[in-house]
């Protein structure tokens, strides 16, 4: 199935007091490339998420997000820091003795000093929890990725299909002029082969060369066998299940040779108008298979 490398994709998971929301863009790229940004406490699973996100694509710029929420009914997540508030209270109470200062410590005296609070570290079980609600956002997300870029890939499928069929009626049309030619094509080596014997001195090595390059470069038959070929093989390949990509863009330069020598060989405006149509849709071709992965 022809598959996007553009897309995105979100999944969210909860257990336990916690929300683990994943999202995951990808973009064009000749290789896969997976940059991951996740919270302190999975930091050391990174290399299990992208080994899982390997399983899923083949291709392309991939960013993972994973954020962390604890719930409402989790509590905050810092604590207070209890033997720092006996400490800063005796010291404003000696303060205050020291000071003569009639008015008692209160609680805002107390949060002027930051580190009263902390970040509460998860435990074993709570990290345990926040990685499995990790790979069940994660399996969703790429799910929906993979859902999002396969809608996408049967559009470009379909733009593609039409573009390559464009190409083969053109080449049948070529053809058609190339052999409508074929008379002229033999009336002029006629007429080249008449005037060399004609002439007082007959060189057979000239005659011979004469009518060879006048063959090879009106000859296409080659060319146009081959170009088939490419094209026949580009479309079933769009029919393939495995990912494409790389061997759609093999064949776009292979076509694009082909056309190359098909116009230069021809030696007609006419079929070099058909020609310059034709690699105009491959370059339309060629644009869109960078988004296929």
């Amino acid at each position: 199935m022809i598959t996007s490398m553009t897309g995105f994709g979100r999944g969210e998971h909860s257990s336990n007091g916690y929300q683990v929301t994943v999202e995951v863009k990808t973009l064009n790229s000749r290789y896969l490339d997976i940059s991951v940004r996740m919270p302190q406490s999975i930091q050391d699973k990174e290399i299990k998420l992208k080994e899982y996100v390997q399983k899923h694509l083949s291709r392309g710029k991939v960013n993972l997000n994973i954020n962390v929420d604890r719930t409402k009914s989790a509590g905050p997540d810092i604590k207070l820091n209890e033997e720092l508030v006996k400490s800063y209270s005796s010291i404003l109470r000696n303060l205050r003795s020291a000071g003569n200062i009639d008015e008692p410590v209160t609680v805002r005296d107390l949060l002027q000093f930051n580190d009263i609070f902390e970040t509460r570290k998860q435990d074993e079980e709570e990290v345990r929890i926040i990685w499995e609600c990790t790979e069940n956002a994660l399996e969703t997300a790429l799910d929906n990725l993979n859902t999002m870029r396969q809608n996408e890939g049967q559009e470009l499928k379909e733009d593609l299909s039409n573009l390559v069929t464009g190409i083969i009626s053109l080449l049948d049309e070529v053809i058609v002029l190339s052999d409508k030619r074929a008379p002229e094509v033999r009336e002029k080596l006629k007429t080249r082969i008449q005037k060399m014997i004609s002439e007082e001195q007959i060189d057979p090595d000239r005659m011979e060369m004469e009518i060879a390059l006048l063959v090879d470069k009106m000859d296409i038959n080659e060319e146009v066998i081959r170009l088939q070929s490419h094209l026949k093989f580009f479309l079933e390949a769009l029919e393939a299940e495995e990912p494409v990509g790389r061997r759609l863009n093999f064949l776009c330069q292979e076509i694009n040779r082909e056309l190359n020598t098909i116009g230069s060989k021809a030696n007609d405006s006419t079929v070099a108008h058909h020609i310059v149509l034709g690699k105009e849709k491959l370059e339309q071709v060629r644009e869109q298979v960078q988004n296929i992965e």
